[in-house]
């Protein structure tokens, strides 16, 4: 028996999340080492697979059961086809690396907390459990179980450790639009469960299975679009976004961190292995519509922010505006367009922790998150300065950092667009269309240095009010650690792209050929359709 990397990397925080709630309520600074230990275990442990699938990345052209490493395969509940499987492919082992980063950092960020830390490290394990089940999850049943894990608890730690003002309303509102979503999205999984006999396929909630399925194209129509969305609701794809600024407001620091950082990349994650790669030709048939909803996310997401004094409102709406970017790569349907949303799922999984942790130290000290009395701060927290200009060039696509190496793959990738006719669904030419998307989602770009520029001068360069912050607490050791850390990688990954870009691609090849496919399909029936329509028109004119 190999050993089971996966179920550690899974279950391990939430063994550690019932060790922590069997301690006494006095030891809290047990708790703290619990959880940091877990999160050093998971961090150790995702690196081992992700050096190793690095080392060992499948031939482009390998069927996507076959790019699966550390398979774990149980029966679980046999009789209706519910399995316990686990395996990572390289977009899965590259974002349970950046779940143990961020979730790292998460624990060294709460170091101070005192309100119940037995319980916040607790619930904190689960969080980070349910996110790291969705992403080694090869079952969609088990899937949805983990995602439905990791959606709980946040409105626990944001109900108790939130900001006072707004945390019952923030917590009730992202609950509510999450399960809302994957509600639909699992209405539509068990649609597609009953298909499979008439695939001549067992009853299986296997995606293995699934991926190789062939769906009725009137199936994967009617489908994908509930299934996507349902999912994309997690992703914050405009207009089901609205739950996300002020869930990211009203959570506490680490899960502020876990929320914009990971939380959101599992909903692009899920959209993307159960709706693309399961129902691709449905897929090709809505993307163009769907990339018409990301390009709104991008540019509203970044006025939005523009609009903003509230630290962390700017750094939400900021989120909304990336990850539509993300959507956008996926929807462009080619090989730039899917790798860039690989890499920026990363790039601004870092970058937006590092923003959180900033705005988190600069609240715990000042009270306030307002910029117009933050005016200052490089001389009160010098050690915060270039971090959040680092973050900040992140956002913008500065060549040299990960932004750069995330975004220009995905404005190529929309600049080439899909190869379908679109004339079915558009009366416009499907090159100018994707040029036009392409184009436009550039201004957000722009957008985004203009706000982030306004925020670093005012925060950090704005007069420094002696009197106002001159008791003000220094940062921690592990808090300077957490910051270079991140900032590290944002580096890294820019500055030596090979790092990541080959295990992305590897991950994302398999789903790319199912859509190309699915492409090529939908481009023959879409020309049976014309061909059979002038031979009518001719018959009726005879």
């Amino acid at each position: 028996m190999e050993f089971p990397f996966l179920s550690i990397i899974a279950l391990g925080p939430i063994i550690a999340a019932v060790i922590i709630l069997m301690l006494p309520k006095e030891r809290g600074e047990n708790a703290r080492m619990i959880g940091l230990a877990a999160m050093v275990l998971n961090l150790l442990l995702s690196l081992y697979v992700y050096v190793f699938y690095h080392q060992n990345i499948p031939e482009p052209g390998t069927a996507w059961a076959d790019t699966l490493y550390f398979l774990e395969e149980y029966a679980w509940i046999p009789s209706i086809g519910i399995n316990y499987i686990m395996g990572v492919d390289g977009l899965s082992a590259t974002l349970i690396l950046l779940t143990s980063i961020v979730g790292l950092g998460g624990v060294l960020i709460s170091w101070s907390i005192d309100d119940r830390p037995r319980e916040f490290y607790a619930f904190f394990m689960l969080l980070v459990a349910g996110v790291q089940g969705v992403f080694v999850a090869v079952d969609s049943f088990l899937l949805f179980f983990f995602y439905e894990l990791a959606v709980l608890p946040m409105y626990v730690m944001i109900v108790i450790w939130g900001w006072r003002e707004r945390r019952e309303y923030a917590a009730m509102k992202l609950t509510l639009y999450l399960l809302i979503g994957s509600f639909i999205s699992f209405i539509a999984l068990i649609v597609l469960y009953f298909q499979l006999p008439q695939q001549g396929l067992p009853l299986t909630f296997d995606l293995r299975v699934w991926s190789e399925a062939q769906f009725p194209f009137n199936v994967q129509m009617i489908w994908f679009m509930p299934l996507f969305l349902g999912f994309a609701v997690l992703a914050g794809l405009w207009p089901l976004h609205n739950w996300s600024p002020d869930g990211h407001v009203a959570a506490p620091t680490a899960v502020s961190m876990i929320h914009a950082g990971v939380l959101m990349k599992l909903g692009a994650y899920a959209s993307m292995r159960v709706g693309i790669q399961v129902l691709p030709e449905g897929a090709v048939y809505w993307m163009p519509f769907i990339i018409l909803l990301t390009l709104v996310n991008v540019l509203y997401g970044s006025l939005v922010a523009m609009r903003q004094k509230d630290m962390k409102y700017l750094i939400g709406y900021s989120s909304v505006s990336h990850m539509g970017l993300v959507t956008m790569g996926f929807a462009a349907m080619t090989l730039n367009g899917f790798l860039g949303a690989g890499i920026q799922m990363v790039s601004h999984g870092i970058m937006t922790a590092l923003f959180f942790s900033v705005v988190g130290m600069i609240y715990d000290r000042t009270h306030t998150r307002d910029m117009d009395d933050l005016s200052g701060m490089r001389k009160a927290l010098p050690w915060l300065v270039i971090p959040f200009i680092i973050g900040g060039l992140v956002s913008m696509g500065m060549p040299g950092l990960s932004g750069f190496i995330a975004e220009f793959p995905i404005f190529m990738g929309v600049w080439n667009g899909t190869t379908i006719d679109l004339s079915a669904v558009f009366s416009l030419n499907p090159a100018n269309y994707y040029n036009w998307i392409a184009i436009l989602s550039v201004f957000g770009i722009v957008i985004t240095a203009a706000y982030i520029l306004r925020a670093v001068g005012t925060v950090f360069f704005g007069d420094y009010e002696g009197e106002k912050w001159h008791d003000m607490r220094p940062l921690l050791a592990i808090d300077k650690l957490t910051l270079v850390g991140f900032s590290a990688i944002l580096i890294l990954i820019g500055v030596l792209p090979m790092v990541i870009a080959p295990v992305v691609e590897s991950g994302i090849l398999p789903v790319l050929g199912r859509v190309q496919d699915a492409q090529q399909a939908v481009t023959v029936m879409n020309s049976v359709q014309t061909a059979a329509a002038e031979l009518f028109n001719w018959l009726g004119g005879a």
